[in-house]
Formats: structure tokens, sequence, C-alpha cells
């Protein structure tokens, strides 16, 4: 059957609509759209009228067209709805009591990733530890975790390496909804506590990835144009700590990584093939690739490169992946390869490689050429898997 979102299910409970009596606002982005592929902040127009008094943006922006990291996003009056959308990624990540003053239930409707480097679930956090002092209900509209929600993978979180990137002791896949994130962050990793509550979806299981919800993908930030750029965001996206390309400029953006020294055919045959064939890894493929960056990293240069495909989704593993391949071109690149210096997301010490690895011990295992076996002792889940037990609501 096909999944309701939180929202689908808002709208078709009237009942549920008339528990919200005070004035709401909406923290939505791109793909906040129902099964009619209508925008959540249009069904709030029709459903609450004058009640409906602001909207909240995240990364990326309410309209889902700003690049990058620490391209931030105007405040505006909006030239349709006539009511202010605030930026929750501009001179602050965190509402202000002035953004916030007039709002008696703050809608949540954000698609994420399931990645714990994927700044929306830290928005939504953010917006629970600010609102706890408040009269304000946070009402999370809950929408799938399209790479699903039994595979978990990667290390935790080390606090020491918090960022915006990574503010919670969690994997890299975490295999939450974004309603049970929030859940988390209530039971587990605050003491002082938000009105929050969470819209389930409907015919949601947790074994499904996106495309088994039969909802249509709307892009959740610019270089997510394809729901199978999702399946290779966990490996590609580590390489944001690095001045190697992941594609952002191209049609492929996180599904390739490339750079200008590198020879594509050479460093497969010769390298890649043979360390992916010694690590035992199944369900994807490494292709020799050359690619043109528009923008970004590595913009107007020419370069070799690898495209991730994923033949089989439920033995694939994105973390370990990125790691394997991150090794082979340190050592491939030599001097070539370069760490991406500070400032990344806010935090101008730590190495960016860092931030997104919630560890520098990751960094390392690179550098030492360290075996994709070795990668086990990063993951010490099982206390994890007891919180996520605790606050499951599929």
């Amino acid at each position: 059957m096909k999944v309701q979102t939180g929202l689908d299910v808002l709208l078709n409970d009237k009942k549920l609509q008339e528990s919200f009596t005070g004035n709401s606002a909406l923290l939505c982005h791109n793909a906040s759209i129902d099964s009619t592929y209508t925008h959540a902040a249009l069904q709030f127009k029709n459903m609450f009228g004058d009640r409906f008094v602001k909207l909240f943006g995240p990364q990326h922006g309410f309209s889902t067209d700003v690049q990058d990291n620490m391209v931030e996003t105007d405040h505006v009056i909006h030239p349709f709805f006539k009511i202010p959308v605030y930026s929750l990624y501009s001179e602050t990540r965190i509402p202000t009591d002035e953004m916030l003053e007039g709002i008696d239930h703050l809608f949540v409707d954000l698609q994420d990733v399931g990645c714990r480097v994927y700044t929306y679930i830290y928005t939504l956090t953010y917006l629970l530890e600010k609102c706890s002092s408040k009269a304000i209900e946070i009402v999370v509209l809950d929408r799938p975790n399209p790479i699903n929600g039994v595979d978990i993978e990667g290390n935790i979180l080390d606090l020491d390496f918090e960022s915006f990137v990574g503010r919670h002791p969690i994997p890299m896949r975490h295999g939450m909804t974004i309603g049970e994130v929030a859940l988390m962050h209530q039971k587990f990793w605050v003491t002082e506590k938000a009105n929050l509550r969470v819209v389930k979806m409907l015919n949601w299981d947790r074994k499904m990835f996106y495309e088994d919800t039969q909802l249509p993908w709307l892009l959740p930030s610019p270089n997510l144009a394809r729901i199978e750029s999702s399946y290779t965001f966990p490996a590609t996206v580590l390489f944001e700590g690095t001045t190697l390309s992941e594609g952002r400029g191209t049609t492929q953006s996180l599904e390739i990584v490339g750079h200008p020294k590198i020879e594509p055919f050479l460093f497969y045959e010769n390298i890649l093939s043979k360390a992916m064939k010694a690590s035992k890894l199944e369900g994807f493929k490494f292709r020799p690739i050359t690619f043109l960056p528009t923008f970004q990293k590595q913009g107007g240069k020419v370069c070799g490169g690898i495209q991730i495909h994923v033949t089989d989704k439920f033995i694939y593993k994105p973390w370990r992946a990125g790691q394997l391949l991150m090794r082979e071109l340190y050592h491939y690149l030599g001097d070539d390869f370069g760490w991406k210096l500070p400032p990344y997301e806010y935090n101008y010490d730590q190495h960016p490689i860092d931030l997104v690895n919630g560890t520098d011990k990751l960094r390392h295992w690179v550098v030492n050429n360290e075996t994709v076996k070795d990668l086990d002792a990063f993951e010490d889940l099982d206390a994890y898997k007891q919180q996520l037990n605790a606050i499951k609501i599929y």
C-alpha cells in the first residue's frame, strides 16, 4: 500500500486538524509535498487561514535553491503567502525569541536522508531545545527514511567532534525517521523536554527503501535530485572533508568522486578493483568516469574519478564503500590529495574530515592504510540499538 506521510495523515484527519486551535507555523522545504504534489505551505494556508502566520526554512532555504555549506539564506516576506519566511541557516541556526513570538504550534515537515551528515535533524533538535522553555507545541509530520529504518552502519559520533553535521551520538547511517530523531532527542539527549507531538506515517515499514513507498522523490537539497543519490550519500559525503570533488556542479552530484590528477581507468584497473576484491564488500560497483564540475570544488577542471552504482541495496554498505574509496584515493594521489581546511559548518578549528567522520581515528585509518576489516572496530552499536528500540514507532 502507498505510504501516507505525516502531512497526508494530517490532511485526511479533520479531528486532528481541529486539535490545533492557535496560530501555526511551518518549517519545510522543496520536498514538503502531499500525495497530490501540493506543497505543505499551500495546504496549511487552506487549513488554517489567517492562523498560519510564519514559515521557516532549513539549510538550503525554504525554496531549497541555495548551494553547499555556510552559504546562508536571508529572511524574507513571502510574496504569495504574505508572511515571514525565517531562515534557520542564516546568522543563526537557532530560532530567536522574536521568530517564535505568536506561535502556538510549529510544524516540521522535512525529508531527511537517513545519514548523520545531513543538517535537517539538527535544525529540528535546536528547535526542540529552544522551545523547551516555551508554550509552543512542536509537531513533526513524519516522513520515510529513504535508505530504510533497519540498516545501521558506521561509528558513533564522538562529541569532541560535535558540529552542525553531527550534534548527537548516532552512527553515520542512523536508521531513524525524522520523527524518531525527535523522540530520541527528547528521551536520551536532553533533560529539559519540549512539548512534542509526532504525526506518524501510515503503511511505512522499516524495511522499505524510498521507491517501496510509492511516493514521489523531490530533491530535499539541491544536490540530491535523484533517489540514487541518497543511497550513495553516506559514502560520498565523506569527500566533503577533502579537496576532491564529490560531483557538485554536475548532474550526478554525490554519486561520483574525482580529481584532475586521477587517470580513472588506470586507478580502477590497477588499484581500486584489487582493493575492492580484497575487501569482500558487495552490493555495489565502482566505475571509472571522467566529469567536469561547473562550480564548487575543482570547478571548470576535467576530473577523472569513480561513480558508485548500487546493485543490491540489501547488502550494500555505503559507509565502508566510502572509507575504502577514500583510502585508495589518498594513497594513489599522494601529495595531490588534500584534506579540506577549516572553516566547515561554522567550526573554525578542527579538520572538516574529522567533523564529517565524527572522529579523527578514521583519518588516521586512511593515512595508515589499514584494512577494511579494521573498520569493524569503529562500530560499537549495541547501546545505540537499545536506545533505538526504546523509541521506535514503526
